[in-house]
């Protein structure tokens, strides 16, 4: 009974909002990293201002828990998702668990991966282009450590890609490249480890976010959109940031085979991550009138 309720709840919730696939607008705070530190409340409150509902962190500034959680309710957002590197899961598990319970929060994500033998001096970029195949198989299974400790206590445990998953490797002339991303989804137990598709990425590493929606429907829980001006990009260039809507990326079509997927997407943050075009509120604005703006 109670998952009817809950189901014709999440059905009632969707239908107020005309913004993709019926969800309330959210953003990921990794948006606004260079002002959270300065202006913490200020900050939520511009982007509760702006009609974002939902949020996920990608750090907390040193404020504790009980402090984001009134924050978050001043401004109108809820908090229900946060962002940690491979890293700070692998030592800070414990301390990072009784935050998000704390917190509320329904999902753990781990925002990026890591070597398994790190090298001193070396950049992030650097390490994660540098990964071999291992390291990668590594990673599947600390995420499924992880993940059964993150079920454990009540959340629910999501990877969140970059675009260098999609960099394949062959490991013999007799067999197809592997790719990074696909062995992760084929090493993970699906009860433990959900995706986090940042769509933007799968683009950059040149592969379609449809595809994996449609082959894998049942592994995404939440999704990052971001846009890109990708006019004379190449492979290997920096990608250009920009508003929602004003790129190269079709989310009509994206959001299409995320309405197939089995397990439905729960939430969808935009994350724009430079401003070349405008002030980072006024682009974030513009993101928040795209968003709430769509139609299905």
């Amino acid at each position: 009974m109670k998952g009817a309720a809950a189901s014709a709840a999440l059905a009632g919730t969707r239908r107020m909002w005309a913004s993709p696939l019926g969800l309330p607008p959210a953003l990921q705070l990794y948006s606004v990293r260079e002002f959270l530190p300065k202006d913490y409340e200020g900050t939520l409150r511009q982007l509760g201002a702006m009609g974002y509902r939902e949020c996920e962190a990608a750090g907390f500034y040193g404020h504790s828990a009980k402090d984001v959680k009134r924050a978050m309710e001043e401004a109108g957002l809820r908090c229900v998702s946060s962002h940690h590197p491979m890293a700070d899961l692998q030592g800070k598990l414990d301390e990072i668990l009784e935050f998000g319970t704390e917190l509320g929060l329904g999902y753990l994500v781990c925002s990026s991966p890591m070597v398994r033998h790190p090298v001193e001096g070396q950049s992030w970029l650097a390490s994660l282009e540098g990964m071999t195949l291992d390291d990668w198989r590594w990673n599947a299974e600390q995420l499924n450590r992880i993940g059964g400790k993150v079920h454990a206590a009540g959340m629910q445990f999501a990877y969140h890609n970059d675009f260098v998953e999609f960099h394949p490797f062959v490991e013999s002339v007799e067999q197809d490249d592997v790719v990074p991303y696909d062995e992760l989804l084929k090493l993970t137990d699906p009860k433990l480890v959900a995706m986090e598709m940042d769509c933007g990425w799968v683009m950059i590493g040149g592969k379609q976010p449809e595809f994996y929606l449609r082959k894998y429907p049942e592994r995404y829980v939440m999704l990052h959109i971001k846009d890109f001006n990708l006019t004379g990009w190449r492979p290997g260039m920096e990608p250009v940031s920009t508003e929602m809507g004003r790129g190269s990326i079709d989310y009509a079509s994206i959001f299409a085979a995320a309405k197939e997927a089995r397990a439905p997407i729960r939430h969808i943050f935009v994350e724009q991550e430079a401003y070349p075009d405008m002030p980072a509120m006024e682009a974030l604005k513009v993101d928040a009138d795209w968003v709430k703006g769509f139609k299905r």
